[in-house]
C-alpha cells in the first residue's frame, strides 16, 4: 500500500498541537531520557515505540476507565487506547525531530497507528500494546502491526498520513466521559 501524506509539507509532521503536545515538560522529560540511551534516530524511534507499547497499558486491556487524548496526559497517567498511545508516540518522535504521522485502519471500529519517517520513507508502527494474540513490534521493513485487515470482511487500511489527529477520532476522545462511554461512540469509519 502506498502511504499518502495529507499535506506535502514535511514540517507539518514535526509540529506540536493540542493532542501531540511535544513541547510539554512531561513529553520533553521522557524524550530526553530516551534520547540519552539512543545512538541514532533509528535507535531512538525504536526505544520510543517500545516505551509506549510496553509501559503504557492499553486502557481496555487493563480495565482503566480513564480516557486520555493529549500525549502529555497519556505519559503522565500511563493509560490510553490506541489513538491516545499513537498521540504519545508521535509526540515523542517529534520531540526529537523525527517526522511522525497518524494513520488508521478500519475493523469494527477505527484503529489508530503511527507512521515514522526514517531512511526517506514512511513506516507504519502500532504501539497499541501486546497481549495474547497481538504481537506488534518496531520495523522499518515488513510491517508487524497488531492487526491485519480482512478485505473480504470489509476491513481496510487507510493510506492517508495525517499531521494531526483525524477530527472523528479527536472528537470522540474529547467527548467520552469514561472508557465504557468511549466504546459506545468510537468511529466506525473515517
Amino acid at each position: 500500500m502506498e502511504l499518502i501524506q495529507d499535506t506535502p509539507d514535511l514540517s507539518a509532521y514535526l509540529a506540536a498541537d493540542d493532542a501531540i503536545d511535544h513541547d510539554h515538560p512531561r513529553v520533553r522529560e521522557v524524550a530526553d531520557r530516551l534520547a540519552e540511551e539512543a545512538q541514532d534516530s533509528y535507535a531512538y524511534a525504536r526505544l520510543a515505540f517500545d516505551f509506549v507499547r510496553d509501559t503504557i497499558p492499553h486502557s481496555q486491556d487493563s480495565g482503566d476507565p480513564r480516557v486520555t487524548w493529549r500525549a502529555s496526559d497519556v505519559l503522565e497517567r500511563r493509560t490510553g487506547i490506541c489513538y491516545a498511545k499513537a498521540h504519545a508516540l508521535a509526540a515523542l518522535l517529534r520531540a526529537e525531530d523525527i517526522p511522525a504521522a497518524l494513520c488508521y485502519q478500519r475493523f469494527d471500529v477505527v484503529h489508530g497507528l503511527v507512521a515514522v519517517r526514517l531512511d526517506g520513507a514512511w513506516h507504519r508502527q502500532d504501539p497499541r500494546g501486546n497481549k495474547p494474540g497481538v504481537n506488534a513490534w518496531f520495523s522499518l521493513g515488513r510491517e508487524h502491526l497488531a492487526f491485519t485487515p480482512d478485505r473480504a470482511a470489509g476491513e481496510t487500511d487507510y493510506p492517508e498520513l495525517y499531521a494531526a489527529p483525524h477530527p472523528a477520532v479527536l472528537d470522540v476522545l474529547k467527548a467520552a466521559t469514561d472508557r465504557p462511554h468511549l466504546w459506545e461512540i468510537l468511529p466506525t469509519a473515517l
